[in-house]
């Protein structure tokens, strides 16, 4: 693969120096222009595309049908929920967000809600569709799985999202801990909540038939209905059947999932409840492996190679969640949810007991490795809207509580010394897997992790709206349990600023600029250390950012400019004599450019490039000051194109680019992977049949079967094959 052509010498020091003579020549034609005029002159006018006029400070709750209407072109919605800052319009917002909605996940026939994330640049999938899970990062920094909301909710979820339950997907960029409170995984990057979906005034019922390459089908049932009076009862039932050849050699996956979704919308009482139950049972799964101290990165395998002949993954997940929300007045509202998890994971687990080297060549034992736990996540808030003189105040307080209790059983495959030092194999030339032979063990709670917090907040508005202020605070508190020994208990607390801006100088543009602190719970220091036991605070990880969006009608263009800081955690000190703790800081420093909306009537878009400059900037070791932090790609870059065919009616073309820089193997800057590039296209017809309505769909991602790496450092994956998707839906 060729490298990008903004990559140095892997020898080089220093950061990737991308973002240096952008900004000089941002400030050399004015960071409006950028998101204004500028982008303005590559649409197509419209003359019925008017200015966005200025609308009122508005929360609305994500419950129940309270979401802020789509964009045009009906990829992405005019706005998204903020957690405790409520809900509302993208222009009124201090923060840089992308809210896709049903439609684009279902023009895109995605699996997951990682099959649309990568449409924003900043966004991107760091494991291969069939893995374990599905991991992001944001802004060059890692959301795990588990870090994904429902609702608002953390928790409730931790290894993938399927498609068929979500309403929408909403992506904020940047720290988001007063928004929800800790994530559970401590991500700071940013958060991705996704919206369950509800029934709409119009009766469905829509059977979908789906067939990826190889060979596997699926069969899914979407029902929605709504009575009572004024329609205000909702019921809407998602289920799906999936099976077939997986995504590598010799793979195979089944998925078992049904949602059901009950709300009611009353005048001032809405009320929401969500149940779902998900299995997936995957023999041989998309592998992951370790590079490190390494001549050179060897050139990833075929997309289908299975690393690891053998293994076997069962996930099951049990969710019931509620939410209320009730206007005592017209100023005044209250509201409340929570939910529970249940979720288990059973796997044949190979461990690389050496790490891969550039010939492909590694060792392998294999294990049981199993899991469980149990989540309970909550919370709760007041909004009062008041006026002092001529200022408006939307004035928040909240609550949010979460309680994880997990544990896991490892089971050593066996005893004999030479199983345990590992089985010679290769990632071109894999050897199947050894059977486990060992008792396997089951698994028992062992930790009970509670994140509790209070926020409060309070958005000012001035001068009829045109400017708007935020300030607010969120207390936090971590603490974790050993069980049921009660050993090295851990407890910490911080508190997490936000100050965020909007000033509308003219009626369809905003400005905007934010400074708000991420939370990441501190660990307790492992045995192998000098400072063992001993319990790190929480740590902070700060963003300044500012930025410009425009609202041109048909088009919605934005452009930020961002650096978020973050402490450095290391071992310091000789071998054998190590102090565990903070003892550095990296900086990332970065630039987004974004389009998205309705170019001219019948093409619809989404375009974004994000320029990244992650540096270490400071160290104890004293030569990596100055390098590239590792994993985190210098660009990013996403376009996707939907053109309704004026010569076939009801025909729709599409197609997508993704493009992802190179990036370093390690801290030290001596080894780069190359950049990879993928192309998505598709096509849509939507017609008539014996009078139901009909929409065929095709899809062909990665187009041209290219293998590339996927990564965060260190660890590494092989992204998806050329995939083909063809599915038939029918509403009854």
């Amino acid at each position: 693969m060729p490298h990008s052509h903004l990559s140095r010498s892997a020898s080089s020091r220093g950061a990737v120096p991308v973002l240096r003579p952008i900004v000089r020549h941002l400030a050399g034609i004015g960071f409006v222009m950028i998101a204004g005029s500028a982008l303005a002159q590559t649409t197509t006018p419209s003359t019925t595309a008017q200015p966005a006029a200025l609308g009122e400070v508005s929360v609305v709750g994500t419950s129940g049908t309270g979401l802020q209407p789509p964009a045009p072109g009906g990829q992405v919605a005019r706005g998204g929920s903020l957690g405790l800052l409520g809900s509302d319009d993208v222009m009124n917002q201090p923060f840089s967000t992308i809210n896709f909605t049903s439609q684009a996940l279902e023009d895109a026939q995605a699996r997951t809600l990682a099959d649309i994330v990568i449409n924003d640049p900043s966004v991107r999938l760091t494991t291969g569709t069939g893995g374990f899970d599905d991991t992001f990062t944001i802004r060059g920094l890692a959301v795990g799985a588990g870090d994904v909301a429902i609702n608002g909710l953390y928790g409730l979820t931790a290894s993938r999202v399927p498609a068929q339950l979500v309403e929408r997907v909403e992506v904020l960029k940047g720290p988001a801990t007063l928004i929800n409170g800790i994530a559970p995984g401590g991500s700071v990057g940013g958060s991705i909540n996704a919206v369950t979906k509800r029934a709409g005034d119009v009766p469905l019922t829509r059977l979908t038939t789906t067939f990826t390459s190889k060979s596997n089908l699926a069969v899914g049932a979407d029902i929605g209905r709504r009575f009572g009076i004024d329609n205000a009862w909702g019921i809407r039932f998602n289920g799906l059947v999936r099976g077939g050849e997986g995504t590598v050699n010799g793979g195979d996956q089944k998925t078992q999932f049904g949602a059901l979704g009950l709300d009611y919308q009353g005048s001032r009482l809405k009320w929401s409840l969500d149940a779902y139950v998900q299995r997936d049972d995957t023999d041989n799964f998309r592998p992951q492996i370790s590079l490190s101290s390494i001549t050179a990165i060897p050139s990833p395998p075929d997309a289908r190679a299975n690393w690891y002949p053998g293994t076997a993954l069962v996930q099951r997940e049990n969710v019931i969640a509620t939410r209320l929300d009730y206007d005592v007045t017209d100023a005044l509202s209250v509201y409340g949810g929570i939910g529970y998890r249940d979720g288990m994971a059973d796997q044949v687990f190979p461990q690389s007991t050496t790490a891969v080297n550039s010939a492909g060549d590694f060792r392998v034992r294999n294990n049981f490795y199993d899991s469980i736990s149990k989540t309970v996540s909550a919370n709760a808030g007041v909004r009062w809207r008041v006026n002092t003189g001529p200022v408006k105040h939307t004035i928040n307080a909240g609550f949010s509580q979460l309680v994880q209790k997990s544990g896991n059983a490892f089971t050593v495959g066996t005893n004999e010394s030479l199983a345990l030092a590992g089985f010679p194999s290769n990632i071109y030339n894999p050897s199947p897997l050894v059977p486990v032979t060992a008792t396997r063990l089951d698994p028992l709670m062992s930790s009970e992790t509670t994140l509790h917090s209070l926020a409060v907040s309070d958005t000012m508005s001035f001068a009829n709206d045109r400017l708007l202020v935020t300030l607010g605070l969120r207390d936090q508190t971590a603490r974790t349990d050993s069980i049921p020994t009660g050993t090295n208990p851990y407890k910490a607390s911080a508190v997490s600023p936000l100050a965020g801006i909007v000033f509308k100088p003219i009626q369809n543009v905003s400005v905007y600029g934010n400074y708000t602190a991420g939370l990441t719970r501190g660990q307790i220091v492992g045995a192998q250390y000098v400072n063992r036991g001993e319990v790190l605070p929480p740590y902070k990880s700060k963003q300044l950012e500012a930025g410009v969006k425009a609202d041109f009608g048909r088009l919605t263009t934005s452009a930020s400019l961002y650096q978020i800081t973050r402490p450095l955690s290391q071992a310091t000190g000789p071998v054998g004599n190590q102090v565990f703790g903070y003892s550095g800081e990296t900086r990332y420093r970065g630039l987004e450019l974004s389009a998205y909306g309705e170019i001219q009537r019948g093409l619809r878009g989404i375009a974004g490039i994000a320029f990244t400059e992650p540096e270490v900037t400071s160290s104890t070791t004293a030569s990596n000051v100055g390098n590239t932090v590792q994993g985190v790609p210098a660009v990013t870059a996403s376009a996707g194109l939907d053109w309704d065919t004026p010569w076939v009616q009801g025909l729709a073309l599409n197609g997508r680019a993704v493009y992802t820089s190179g990036s370093n193997l390690n801290v030290t800057n001596t080894q780069r992977f190359d950049s990879w590039t993928r192309f998505d296209i598709g096509a849509r017809y939507r017609t008539i049949i014996s009078g139901k309505s009909v929409v065929f769909r095709a899809n062909i991602e990665n187009l041209f079967d290219k293998n590339y790496w996927l990564t965060t450092g260190t660890y590494v994956a092989v992204g998806s094959p050329r995939t083909f998707v063809l599915s038939a839906s029918i509403d009854f």
